[in-house]
């Protein structure tokens, strides 16, 4: 594995290619713990045993992006404002409103000793590095000093659970709104390799900023040895492999929160036809001035059995319910999933079902291939899935969840016959194609029901259409395929608008139809029909571009056709004007 490791390092943070091999390791030292920084600026850290090596990792972490660790673990306490003044009041007011700062140390206390050890060991590297380089950090962040194992989980929870599985968007909007990004993954089977072997892709879409950004390293100690990406601030990689195997994640679509309407009467609100009594608390969030002074505001929370209130009117009030705020045990879930030496191994670890939500997809040395729908989902007495994306009455004890389904339930598939695994943020049942996984074994609400509800059912479907087209594929054939940057939808309707608009015969029109079929239909930095096009296509879009819809006889074809032609060829001719 070392070899390709090596090659491809660059490319990691936007691909990595595992070639599931054996890679050597460096002799270590019995009382050193070193960190080696590559030509990239990606850290090797190699320690005589676990703790050190957490407490060098999050020393290399500050090296790199120590201002925007201090930054991040001071909003996940809940005081940024005051910390940095009023410009982070409503990032408090969510934090402390959605109970991070609290259930942070509660999660704290219920680690194993062995893990407290390890938080506490990567917040010390954290801290040692500022005192050891003050120089390096802003004066107005050293303010958050010292961290404790405490933030960096208070930190996880907000990643997590208040920014992936709900945000403040859909908070605030009391409706579901999808977070930023997305992932390609893809494995290849050693039947579909040229080299025989399993490969791996992992091509995370993530903003390239706060907490969205991705932290490459390999981490060495007596029983670990891993090769991947943590995201910043974070002290255990999502991302990874070993000397065995390895995997990658992408955003699954779940519905891990619910909104629910409470009816209110008599200062608490209906349950099953009682009145409950909400429980309430307040805080104070002090806010810096400019002037070095404070001020404070004090907040009031209410909660009810559903979850914390984040809206109310005369006589309706909202509860926020998230899934997996039991559940605190994922850093360490990771940890045992890096040490393993299997599929069956690596199944032990995701069976503890400790991370709420992501899509897995593994391969190993000795040729399995493996993907995972992984979610903490929530079993519910009724509905599908349009019916919980909606506002869920609160009065009755019917649609209020308080189990998970177990790892049997969830959709996975290990070896297909096709030879490849694939997702990009679709629905488990196009893992692999023609599909084997099938929404019908499974309870209405759990997934959405069909390909039609990929976040870019494009990009899945060319996804889709790359690995079910190809032969045997190489290294060098997942790269380029991975960093394609042909445009499907341009194969659905390009040849009807260029056709309709010469039609037309509109000077403007016929010199925008010229440029266009010149175009290769690639968008690559010097292409003046790629622009034309996206431009064309941007505009266009919220009127509606395809005449017809994803159609599940043909799932891989549709939407096709340009449904308002004379529009579309307007928009064509005021963008090329």
């Amino acid at each position: 594995m070392f070899p390709y490791a090596k090659r491809f390092l660059a490319l990691f943070l936007s691909t990595i290619i595992i070639v599931l091999a054996a890679f050597n390791l460096p002799s270590l030292s019995a009382n050193k713990t070193e960190i080696l920084w590559d030509t990239w600026g990606v850290p090797h850290i190699y320690s005589k045993d676990t703790p050190n090596l957490f407490q060098a990792f999050g020393w290399a972490q500050t090296k790199s992006h120590g201002n925007l660790i201090l930054k991040l673990y001071g909003q996940a306490r809940g005081k940024a404002a005051e910390y940095w003044g009023i410009n982070y009041l409503e990032s408090d007011q969510y934090v402390r409103t959605m109970g991070i700062p609290e259930r942070s140390q509660k999660w704290y206390q219920e680690q194993s000793p062995q893990m407290r050890q390890y938080l506490d060991a990567f917040a010390r590297g954290i801290n040692d590095y500022v005192l050891q380089h003050p120089q390096e950090i802003d004066e107005e962040l050293k303010l958050v000093l010292p961290i404790t194992g405490t933030d960096i989980l208070a930190h996880l929870q907000r990643v997590i659970h208040f920014h992936f599985i709900t945000n403040p968007q859909s908070v605030s909007s009391l409706q579901t709104i999808a977070p930023q990004g997305g992932s390609n993954a893809w494995v290849i089977a050693p039947k579909k390799s040229v080299n025989n072997k399993a490969i791996l892709l992992a091509n995370p879409h993530l903003p390239w900023s706060d907490f969205y950004l991705w932290y490459e390293a390999q981490l060495t100690s007596p029983g670990i040895n891993l090769y991947g990406a943590a995201l910043v601030g974070i002290p255990v990689l999502s991302i990874a492999f070993n000397d065995h195997l390895g995997w990658t994640v992408t955003l699954n679509p779940i519905d891990g929160a619910d909104i629910y309407q409470l009816t209110l009467k008599d200062e608490g609100y209906l349950l099953d036809g009682e009145v409950k009594k909400f429980e309430t608390k307040t805080e104070k969030i002090k806010i810096r001035q400019t002037n070095g002074s404070y001020t404070e505001l004090q907040i009031g929370f209410k909660k009810s059995t559903h979850g914390v209130i984040i809206a109310q009117e005369i006589d309706k009030a909202y509860a926020l319910r998230v899934a997996g705020l039991d559940h605190f045990h994922g850093l360490e879930q990771l940890l045992e999933m890096g040490k393993a030496n299997n599929l069956e191994q690596f199944e032990e670890g995701l069976k503890q079902l400790q991370i709420p939500l992501f899509n897995f997809l593994y391969a190993d040395q000795q040729g399995q291939i493996f993907y995972l729908f992984n979610a903490l989902v929530p079993k519910r007495s009724q509905g599908d899935w349009d019916y919980w994306q909606k506002i869920i009455p609160g009065e009755t004890s019917e649609t209020l969840w308080t189990d998970y389904h177990n790892y049997e339930d969830l959709p996975r598939l290990a070896n297909p016959k096709t030879g490849w695994l694939q997702n990009t943020n679709d629905p488990p049942w196009t893992s692999t194609y023609p599909s084997i996984l099938e929404a019908k074994n499974y309870p209405t609400y759990l997934a959405p029901p069909s390909l039609e509800y990929a976040s870019n059912i494009l990009r899945s479907q060319q996804s889709i259409k790359q690995l079910n087209e190809s032969d045997k594929l190489s290294v060098e054939d997942v790269i380029n395929a991975k960093f394609s940057s042909k445009l499907l939808m341009a194969d659905r309707i390009l040849e009807i608008l260029i056709s309709t608009t010469k039609a037309l015969a509109n000077p403007i029109g016929i010199e925008a139809a010229k440029v266009l079929e010149k175009w290769d239909r690639q968008t690559n930095a010097d292409s003046r029909g790629a622009v034309l096009f996206m431009l064309w296509a941007v505009t266009l879009e919220s009127k509606g571009i395809f005449s017809r819809p994803w159609n599940p006889q043909n799932p891989l074809e549709t939407p096709a056709g340009l449904a308002d032609i004379n529009t579309a060829v307007g928009v064509l001719e005021g963008i090329a004007a």
